[in-house]
């Protein structure tokens, strides 16, 4: 049986307003992702729990002292595919997607990687109920979109976002399948909930059933169907290569984790649920990765900081590197453009945008950017606001 320790009040606390936050959580229409810009709050740890080897949630309340807290009912205004941003620390920044319920506190599961720079050996190690801990979110950047059935597919921790996905799924009476693959039962977290919806779930057991075999699994979607996916990247690479051969392969939708896998945080995809390449995170699809290569026809230019400071960004350097140079700390973690961790308000300037998060009209708009990638266009300069 997993093992629990839980601050008592916890529970209750979170459980006013679930109503508003059960209703809310449905899957958006097509169009436009919704990125709100949102700050840091303070939160605390009220329950942490084994759900299987080497994988531990970890449940969050937030601290009802700060101002400008969101409300318990907003923060449950999230869809299957959120993640929250974790700062640990001054200046560690991880993102782990959402597996909690509808009006249930906000609940997100780390695996324990050997091999940690940080962030899930720090919620392993470090966290304990009543910790305190800045979150900022839910953001959503691998959202469940309108379909007529769904295929599903998980490998080791990837199951945190998909586990979102099919509840809801089957909350709404949508047809759907779930492949979720891992080395055995003792190291899949929520196999006992998930083997509830009898012949909707396979679950494969590398150890002894040897390697999966992906090609006999997935099929090109019919109209109508979808398919997600989240895992390592060798899985997701797989799955970009079979969809290769269909018609329109954009009917997968994947999150990376990509950004410093061994430390279990998805880059995308959110990454940080410790599956290896993101996951999480930025939820970006492997079709449309960021632009991570650094143009010959790249020129340098100015940023001004709303504080007056003024700091020159060469043509090999980012933005973000360019601040980091001059002392500045600005928050990050993948620097891939993937994961919106190190998004900054643009005050003026003209940008040349280079992630894999804003949509069209956002980077029409350009109230933003992502500093680890996106630039000037030309030698023109931006004036910046940095949290």
């Amino acid at each position: 049986m997993p093992s629990t320790v839980e601050t008592p009040t916890a529970a209750a606390e979170l459980r006013d307003g679930a109503g508003a936050g059960a209703e809310s959580n449905t899957p958006a229409e097509a169009g436009p992702r919704s990125r709100t810009r949102l700050s840091f709050f303070d939160a605390y740890v009220t329950q942490m729990r084994v759900e299987a080897d080497g994988v531990l949630s970890v449940e969050f309340t937030p601290s009802e002292s700060e101002a400008g807290t969101p409300s318990l009912v907003d923060l449950h205004r999230w869809e299957p595919g959120a993640h929250l941003d974790v700062l640990m620390g001054e200046r560690l920044v991880r993102q782990f997607s959402l597996c909690s319920r509808p009006g249930e506190p906000l609940k997100v599961a780390v695996l324990r990687e050997p091999e940690s720079r940080g962030g899930s050996a720090h919620v392993h190690e470090v966290l304990r109920p009543g910790s305190q801990v800045r979150l900022r979110g839910p953001k959503n950047t691998f959202p469940l979109e309108p379909a007529e059935h769904y295929r599903f597919i998980a490998a080791g921790i990837g199951i945190t976002p998909i586990i979102a996905m099919v509840r809801e799924a089957h909350r709404r009476g949508i047809s759907w399948t779930l492949d979720y693959l891992g080395r055995s039962r003792e190291t899949m977290a929520f196999v006992a909930e998930l083997e509830d919806f009898g012949d909707c779930v396979y679950i494969h057991e590398s150890g002894a059933d040897g390697r999966f075999n992906l090609g006999a699994h997935l099929i090109e979607p019919d109209a109508g169907e979808l398919a997600y996916a989240c895992g390592p990247a060798g899985l997701l690479n797989e799955l970009a290569e079979a969809a290769e051969s269909w018609e329109n392969p954009d009917l997968l939708r994947t999150e990376l984790f990509l950004a410093q896998p061994s430390d279990g945080s998805t880059t995308a995809g959110v990454g940080s649920d410790g599956t290896g390449p993101s996951s999480a995170e930025s939820g970006a699809s492997l079709f449309d990765g960021p632009d991570d290569s650094r143009s010959t026809g790249d020129a340098p230019f100015t940023v001004t900081l709303t504080t007056g400071e003024s700091v020159e960004v060469p043509a090999d350097r980012s933005v973000l590197e360019s601040l980091e140079d001059a002392g500045f700390a600005p928050l990050s973690s993948c620097r891939e453009g993937i994961c919106g961790t190190c998004e900054t308000a643009v005050i003026n300037g003209e940008v040349d945008h280079r992630d894999s998060l804003l949509s069209e009209e956002e980077r029409t708009d350009s109230e933003t950017m992502m500093i680890c990638v996106s630039r000037s266009c030309g030698t023109s300069g931006l004036t910046l606001e940095l949290e």
